[in-house]
């Protein structure tokens, strides 16, 4: 069986940056809270006057993907986007960009898996190619937070850590013995699903769009036990990474460089404790971007790739956690 590798990243933020001294003009916080609690000191916003979109951002960085994989979006035979923010409630913005980029009439999934949104894209572009349907697909996680986060004192716990922003992935047949996406591994645990959840709007509600669930604290904004999520996201990663390991005969020590999901740095410090790796050996961008969900994976990775970070063998590893609750690992030897 064929695998597939990553043939091209690209990634793209609003030039909007919102620091965390912006933040406290009309927020309840400071600078050293967030800091402490998040490592985030900045984030970037889309700008509605610019007519940004989600799936704007999603052209930007796909671009800059299929130019680095020499492809054109003639070449492109499926589009897995990954985002919990989408342009509609629908279509779903896959089509979206498949119209923005004159794809082929090629089959466009829309995914919703939060935080691990990429990883399960990665996994379902993987599974396409092995079987031999496809030979190369688009692979996007792409957010539009900013508009949808509650200011005010109930929700700046959550609103101080997200920001926007999308990255896109080239996934191309390879025969080489070895290279590209060796394994991917994906959970799930729904019964914790309201720990970190937008209720609103819900199709089952008897009123749709109730006015009080539009106030502070209402069910249209993002509800976080954050140390809740915290606990089971420092043993789900580990887990998740470990299970990839085994999978394919691997130790801790054998991975080049770790690309987690930046929900949290100190999530992150915490994983990387657990499995004893140097500082170089895991990506780390929160303080610059946020947690921008399912862009988040794609555009640590790009970074470190643009950075020389990644090296032709190398031995990568991605894992994820995020609302559902969802975790998942990828490993991948470049």
């Amino acid at each position: 069986m064929r695998n597939s590798k990553i043939a091209g990243l690209g990634f793209y933020v609003p030039e909007k940056v919102v620091t965390n001294h912006d933040l406290t003009t009309f927020m309840n916080t400071t600078d050293e809270w967030i800091v402490e609690r998040t490592g985030v000191r900045k984030r970037h916003y889309f700008d509605p006057d610019k007519g940004e979109t989600n799936f704007g951002f999603a052209v930007k960085a796909s671009e800059i993907a299929l130019q680095r994989a020499g492809l054109t979006p003639a070449d492109i035979d499926l589009i897995v986007y990954a985002t919990l923010s989408p342009d509609y409630y629908f279509p779903g913005s896959g089509v979206l960009l498949q119209r923005s980029m004159n794809f082929r009439n090629i089959a466009a999934i829309d995914l919703r898996a939060q935080c691990s949104g990429f990883i399960y894209a990665l996994s379902v572009a993987d599974q396409f190619i092995k079987t031999g349907m496809y030979n190369h697909v688009l692979v996007v996680g792409s957010e539009i937070h900013s508009s949808g986060l509650d200011y005010s004192d109930y929700g700046r716990h959550v609103a101080v850590i997200f920001g926007d922003g999308a990255g896109a992935a080239v996934l191309s047949a390879t025969n080489e013995p070895g290279k590209g996406i060796l394994s991917t591994h994906l959970h799930s645990e729904g019964k914790y699903a309201e720990e970190l959840a937008v209720i609103y709007p819900k199709s089952s509600a008897k009123n749709r769009n109730p006015i009080e669930e539009l106030r502070p604290g209402g069910g249209f904004y993002p509800v976080m036990n954050g140390q809740y999520v915290f606990k089971h996201a420092v043993t789900r990663m580990p887990e998740a990474i470990m299970e990839a390991l085994e999978a394919n005969h691997y130790k801790p020590e054998d991975i080049d460089l770790l690309v987690p999901h930046q929900a949290n740095a100190r999530i992150t410090q915490a994983v990387q404790q657990r499995l004893g790796l140097p500082d170089e050996k895991v990506v780390n961008n929160i303080h610059n971007y946020g947690n921008t969900t399912a862009a988040s994976i794609p555009i640590a990775l790009c970074e470190a790739w643009e950075a020389g970070r990644i090296k032709d063998g190398d031995l990568v590893c991605l894992c994820s956690f995020g609302s559902g609750f969802t975790w998942a690992s990828a490993l991948i030897r470049w």
